[in-house]
């Protein structure tokens, strides 16, 4: 049987071990569950397949995809305060933003990062080539993310 005796040094160690760990800006929540995946609730209408794919896109990204089924997504999209030229078919929220539409994981993940002012990102439409908007054999149409603040007002959003 092996002596488990704490010793002040250990515990001074330990201690130092967690300030440094706290200093460097660990989440808290990876330090309670580190296989923790950050969490996406994706509110769509069921008949729309296209809305799947994305959520395909951003579980392969490392995120867990919750998906709402709700005949009333235009109700999410004004709560978030998407504006009406952003608009698209599916209305994601992960850590207190909207992501609006076929948005690309790398730009979710640089807004996480970040944690800039807005209310969340958008690419309004749904453009071909987009995340979950792939088709074979075709690149894509060009297509812009855009971020939104709580006034309606956008810009590009950069990766």
């Amino acid at each position: 049987m092996r002596n488990l005796t704490i010793t002040r040094r250990s515990m001074v160690g330990a201690g130092a071990a967690s300030g440094a760990i706290l200093a460097l800006g660990v989440p808290a929540s990876l330090l309670a569950n580190p296989a923790a995946k950050t969490r996406i609730i994706m509110h769509r209408n069921p008949g729309c397949g296209c809305c799947l794919k994305w959520a395909e896109r951003a579980r392969e990204a490392g995120f867990e995809v919750i998906i709402d089924e709700s005949q009333d997504v235009m109700a999410v999209k004004r709560k978030f305060g998407v504006p009406e030229n952003l608009v698209s078919c599916h209305t994601s929220v992960v850590g207190g933003y909207a992501i609006e539409g076929h948005v690309p994981l790398k730009h979710v993940k640089k807004l996480l990062a970040t944690k800039p002012k807005v209310r969340g990102i958008a690419v309004p439409g749904m453009p071909l080539g987009a995340p979950g908007m792939e088709v074979p054999g075709y690149a894509g149409d060009a297509f812009e993310v855009f971020a939104f603040d709580a006034a309606g007002k956008y810009a590009p959003f950069k990766a």
